[in-house]
């Protein structure tokens, strides 16, 4: 458990609405546990497929209700209609930010839902978990790098809010997309932890270097023993870096 002090940092440092916790657990008991856990080392929290489909929705509504901002993964991609429909109604329950997929008809017909509602839109571009191996097997001629940097291109033309991509092409997005809009790096692991799926990573330090706005972290905190100290050594790498 934190100190005093350390806690105290916590709360109000710049590093705590910068970093995302990603809560890829089963059910909403377990959520509820990690955020409790958490406490004020952590305000901004991630609901992905895993949990959304077993109360998450409701979770992610209750949790942006108390005060806490809400990150929906949901990497929307259908026809135009769908996608703006869908996200007409999730500009309603109080989350701060959606993904869609970075396909520019996608993208366009989120931005129309979206306008005036502070729904902050990210473009999914590259999953971290894949390589240019990866990209091949489904079709892709584009190396992982040269497909980020289209999609972000078309995702700052849509009028998108912000940008997912991984640490590695960061930098090269950052300069595409501009300091206004929001880029948020998945595949965050501290020096020494566990690589797991994720093929294209970075340190919380490194990844804010290269320009990320905002850093998602999962198991390295969700799966760590002391949850708490976990968010506290990130954020102060973070505060760092920054």
């Amino acid at each position: 458990m934190a100190d005093q002090a350390d806690e105290g940092r916590a709360g109000p440092s710049r590093a705590r609405s910068r970093l995302i916790i990603a809560l890829d657990v089963d059910t909403p008991a377990e959520a509820e546990g990690i955020v409790t856990e958490l406490g004020d080392a952590a305000g901004f929290y991630k609901i992905g497929h895993q949990l959304a489909f077993n109360g998450g929705l409701e979770l992610g509504r209750a949790l942006a209700q108390s005060g806490l901002s809400v990150f929906l993964d949901m990497k929307l991609l259908d026809i135009d209609n769908t996608v703006e429909k869908g996200v007409a109604n999730i500009a309603r329950m109080g989350f701060s930010m959606l993904t869609v997929h970075a396909y520019p008809k996608a993208m366009r017909a989120a931005v129309k839902a979206a306008e005036g509602s502070g729904l902050t839109l990210l473009g999914v571009t590259v999953l971290t978990s894949m390589d240019a191996g990866d990209l091949a097997e489904a079709g892709y001629a584009a190396t992982p790098r040269d497909l980020v940097l289209a999609r972000a291109a078309q995702a700052r033309d849509a009028g998108m809010g912000g940008i997912v991509c991984s640490p590695e092409e960061a930098h090269a997005v950052r300069a595409i997309i501009g300091p206004q809009m929001a880029l948020v790096t998945p595949g965050i692991r501290p020096a020494g932890s566990d690589q797991g799926d994720q093929k294209r990573i970075a340190t919380p330090g490194d990844a804010l270097k290269a320009g990320a706005s905002h850093l998602v972290v999962g198991r390295p905190i969700t799966a760590a023993p002391d949850r708490r100290a976990a968010a506290l050594s990130i954020l102060h790498e973070m505060n760092a870096a920054l």
